[in-house]
């Protein structure tokens, strides 16, 4: 258990980023820390294992108050594992190497005990074919796992994930969610940083949304998400809300799909030409190519708009046959695709998934359209 109390930060020039947090984080906690840029939440989990050391306040971790001088860190950082957003996997060692030499130096493993539990977390994260390569030559959603992996090998009761998806493609933000949710359900107590919102919602069983620097409220993922309390949680939600359709047969009502999607827009200013090609592509992508091809569609399909960096994107996973948006017979969806302001993306899904594919579309605006 970790308790934190009148927790309180103050950097050089003058910036506060905790000016209070209280907090108290149970054993198998899976918590998700959302809210605006530059609300304290990654300064809150370097707080949590001392990289950034507290202005005032207690960090207390399984009755030992961390901040108080004399206190071994050495010993209380064996219990906490941090996945950065920019992995730290060191460039000259091989994966095996960067897995195996922590264990060793730090936990005094024999080589063969440190080879065997790095060979068993890399099969957890589906990436043993990949021991003798180098960080350089993985995607970053690999190199994201093996630094996951890594810090599986010092079995530590807590795991502190500082916004792990962000440095990723769209395309590899799956694969590395999905580990996550594994290692969520093993028990472990968990804190993660995250943008995701649909993420945060399926993982968590507590959510903290921070603001200028407080806890300003907390709750379940249902709480939060669909009965905020305080206003500052209400605009930030609608902000960041996304959509989610699960297409199971033919008779999926697009249109009704089509008017929740013209609301979503006028809720989050989006424009209506973005909108309607958004709702072409689902249409010619999901109702007139999957579904005819499958006897039992299963096809989900997530919109969400990023205020931030001005896009809307959808994603589309999928089982059964692979569909190329190329082969498509619409001339006025391959017009779209090759339009400069829309991206797409064809991969295929992580067998944990459940699925067989995904299409990533992200349609950007242009000045003048």
């Amino acid at each position: 258990m970790i308790e934190i109390k009148h927790l309180r930060k103050v950097f050089d020039d003058d910036t506060i980023p905790l000016k209070d947090i209280d907090i108290t984080i149970n054993d198998g906690d899976v918590i998700s820390i959302i809210g605006p840029s530059g609300t304290g939440k990654s300064t809150l989990l370097r707080c949590i294992n001392m990289l950034t050391e507290p202005t005032s306040g207690s960090i207390i971790v399984d009755g030992q108050d961390i901040t108080k001088k004399g206190c071994n860190l050495n010993e209380i950082r064996k219990k906490m594992g941090m996945v950065f957003q920019s992995f730290n996997l060191f460039g000259h060692l091989t994966i095996i190497e960067n897995i195996m030499n922590p264990q060793i130096t730090l936990l005094g493993r024999s080589r063969q005990e440190a080879y065997e539990r790095a060979m068993y977390l890399l099969q957890q994260v589906g990436l043993a074919s990949k021991v003798l390569n180098y960080p350089e030559e993985l995607s970053g959603g690999q190199q994201q796992r093996i630094a996951i992996a890594r810090t599986l090998a010092m079995d530590p009761d807590i795991i502190l994930f500082d916004e792990p998806t962000s440095a990723l493609d769209p395309s590899m933000i799956g694969e590395v969610q999905s580990v996550i949710k594994m290692l969520a359900k093993s028990g472990r107590t968990m804190m993660i940083v995250t943008h995701e919102m649909d993420f945060a919602r399926k993982i968590s069983n507590r959510i903290l949304f921070m603001y200028d620097g407080y806890i300003y409220e907390e709750g379940t993922p249902k709480q939060i998400f669909e009965h905020p309390k305080k206003e500052m949680t209400k605009r930030f939600i609608q902000r960041l809300s996304s959509l989610t359709y699960k297409i199971d047969s033919s008779d999926f009502d697009i249109e009704a799909m089509n008017d929740e999607l013209t609301a979503y827009g006028e809720k989050l200013l989006i424009e209506a030409e973005r909108l309607s090609k958004l709702s072409l592509a689902i249409e010619e992508i999901c109702i007139n190519n999957i579904v005819p091809e499958s006897d039992v569609p299963d096809i989900l399909v997530k919109v969400e708009y990023s205020e931030k960096m001005d896009i809307l994107s959808t994603v589309i996973i999928y089982k059964g046959a692979k569909f190329d948006v190329y082969t498509s017979a619409s001339k006025l969806f391959l017009d779209l695709l090759a339009e400069p302001t829309t991206e797409v993306r064809q991969d295929e899904v992580p067998e944990v998934d459940g699925y067989d594919h995904q299409i990533t579309m992200r349609f950007k605006w242009m000045e003048g359209e």
